[in-house]
């Protein structure tokens, strides 16, 4: 299990981390989402070890990281930068990776090699950004550690890459029960993914949901009355989001789809129709509500 306790993390006179409290479970995909800014790639860090946390505690499997090589055995991180391996060949990066963790299975790595189709012998600085991310991710998954920690893991991928890498972290999480903590800001890839989700903003978490019950937890209707009714007027109902566009009247409410329904046709609607959301919009709203701007969370 991961956990983040009251962590913070400041960099001179500016908070990258105010007091973020998260906790994964072991076997799920966790998404990190927030603009740029926002602590994602901070809070990767830490559980990486690569920065120690100013307060709080970071652990995984109740050990602290920072400065605790057997807890980074267990980790791979993948930078959103890999201009590190630029001299190396894939070769050179199976044989370095390989002397560093005791699982790194050779066979894995040819075997996803095989699927991506990389040149084993080129120098990484001659490849593109995305065949960068490929060969990286290709090895973080070979190095079959317990946890994969993948900053904007999809950048510079075009589409059929963004799926062939996908594949590949979803059959390592239904194989062998990895962990792994994505960051994006991309709503789509974290909706294809990951189990939960936390959204931060300026350095804390807004929220963390099960996605899941998120889905199942907020409604757009769309209703026409023969009253002229306002927000105020549905009693028992947390609405986020009321609008009237002539005879119709659309609401964004929170609950249970029988308690939202039944809470709806109390006031006797002529025309009523619930509509699904898309997590980008149940995000929208939720922040709207909190009185956050949305910009920068696609």
């Amino acid at each position: 299990m991961i956990e983040l306790k009251g962590v913070t993390k400041r960099f001179e006179d500016f908070t990258a981390l105010d007091g973020v409290d998260l906790t994964v479970e072991n076997g799920t995909a966790f998404g990190l989402l927030g603009s740029n800014g926002a602590g994602k790639s901070t809070v990767l860090r830490l559980l990486s070890g690569i920065y120690e946390a100013d307060g709080g505690t970071v652990e995984i499997d109740g050990e602290s990281v920072f400065d605790n090589a057997e807890v980074k055995r267990k980790v791979f991180f993948i930078n959103d930068e890999t201009v590190q391996f630029g001299g190396m060949t894939l070769a050179e990066m199976k044989k370095y990776y390989g002397g560093f963790y005791p699982n790194f299975s050779p066979e894995l790595f040819d075997k996803l090699n095989d699927t991506i189709k990389l040149p084993e012998r080129k120098k990484m600085d001659k490849f593109s950004k995305g065949m960068k991310r490929q060969a990286v991710v290709m090895t973080g998954l070979a190095c079959k550690t317990e946890y994969l920690f993948l900053d904007e893991a999809f950048d510079g991928l075009d589409p059929t890459m963004r799926n062939i890498v996908k594949r590949m972290l979803v059959d390592a999480m239904l194989d062998r029960k990895l962990t792994a903590v994505i960051s994006s800001h991309n709503l789509k890839e974290i909706n294809e993914i990951c189990d939960s989700a936390a959204l931060m903003h300026k350095g804390k978490v807004l929220f963390c949901r099960d996605l899941d019950s998120l889905k199942g937890g907020v409604h757009k209707i769309q209703a026409a009355f023969e009253k002229d009714f306002c927000k105020d007027d549905f009693e028992g109902l947390e609405i986020l989001h009321f609008e009237k566009n002539g005879s119709l009247t659309y609401m964004i409410a929170k609950g249970d789809e029988e308690t939202v329904t039944e809470a709806v046709k109390k006031k006797e609607p002529k025309i009523f129709d619930m509509i699904p959301l898309t997590l980008e919009e149940i995000f929208i709203y939720e922040m709207e509500e909190m009185g956050y701007d949305f910009k920068g969370v696609e």
